[in-house]
């Protein structure tokens, strides 16, 4: 992008004091939002979120300083989009290709603004991704991917897909938010009682979760199916509670890589692993989506902060 490019952006979307472009030190066009309730910053390409920080509480999301931000490259942290597969692309019943970089092509595209304005005191954005010549290499030609951000003291996802084809197609989709801890030791995670997961630390075996409780002791990899609930994470260190409410999503994924498969990634920091929790809000595997032509699906999450004294 040039300079021309982001004067454009800036004059048709730009709002005095809340909303502004520039360009990253790597060159990448970025949305910075400053308004009264909170601080974000959100890449065009992969309309990737990587801050988002509420009025009088640190940080809500983990970014890591290794993280490329390159044309091509995923950013590790923030909420990075996971569309149309999640983790390796594999067969479907209307698809026998298993092609693709790791989760989909969305989170490395180029996306497009189109809609900036105020809500109250919220500020929401609209950006959309179609048909390019990477999805169609992938056999991608007939959707529409709207995501719908909404910037306040909480914060709040929409991705929307429409099917804009004449034949049904299935797809996974996460939000997969990486929240950041004060100490992952700590924390604790709530929600999930009596649901079934796929252990992927452990050969993909289907478990349940007994405990209400979840602490993290070592690599954690666990996709729980078939559930909408709500899931909050307990945070002693930062003395606050982060809340991940969602609609239309029947997965939610726990993971964190513990220190040994984080020392072989090269955009994780070496002590990264301890100060996140990824929470995300996913349809996968089994709750993958089959949309009929003409339909949309929306799925929704939303992410609030608490102190442990409200």
């Amino acid at each position: 992008m040039n300079a021309s490019d982001l004067d454009h952006l800036n004059e048709k979307f730009g709002i005095n004091h809340l909303l502004r472009f520039d360009l990253d030190e790597q060159g990448m066009a970025r949305v910075l939002v400053t308004t009264g309730s909170c601080s974000a910053e959100l890449y065009l390409q992969g309309a990737h979120l990587t801050r988002w920080q509420p009025s009088g509480h640190s940080p809500v999301l983990f970014l890591s300083t290794k993280s490329s931000f390159a044309p091509g490259k995923a950013i590790r942290g923030g909420v990075p989009i996971i569309f149309p597969w999640f983790g390796p692309r594999t067969k479907n019943a209307l698809s026998d290709r298993t092609d693709g970089p790791a989760h989909g092509f969305a989170r490395t595209s180029d996306w497009q603004l189109t809609s900036a304005t105020m809500d109250g005191e919220a500020l929401v954005l609209i950006l959309d991704l179609g048909p390019s010549a990477l999805s169609s290499s992938f056999g991608y030609d007939n959707f529409l991917l709207t995501y719908k951000l909404t910037f306040g003291e909480s914060l709040q996802l929409e991705l929307i897909v429409d099917n804009s084809g004449t034949a049904p197609f299935i797809f996974e989709e996460a939000l997969h938010t990486y929240l950041a801890v004060g100490d992952v030791y700590q924390v604790s995670v709530t929600g999930l009682a009596d649901c079934e997961y796929l252990d992927k630390s452990d050969g993909y075996k289907r478990k349940r979760q007994d405990d209400p409780i979840i602490t993290l002791a070592g690599e954690t990899d666990r996709p729980y199916v078939n559930t909408h609930s709500q899931v909050d994470l307990e945070d002693p260190s930062l003395q606050r509670r982060l809340c991940v409410a969602k609609e239309n999503s029947a997965t939610t994924v726990i993971w964190n890589p513990w220190s040994k498969l984080a020392a072989g990634m090269a955009d994780m920091e070496a002590e990264g692993w301890k100060h996140m929790t990824c929470i995300e809000t996913a349809n996968a595997g089994e709750n993958a989506i089959r949309l009929e032509p003409g339909a949309q699906h929306t799925m929704l999450a939303k992410i609030s902060v608490r102190d442990f004294d409200h």
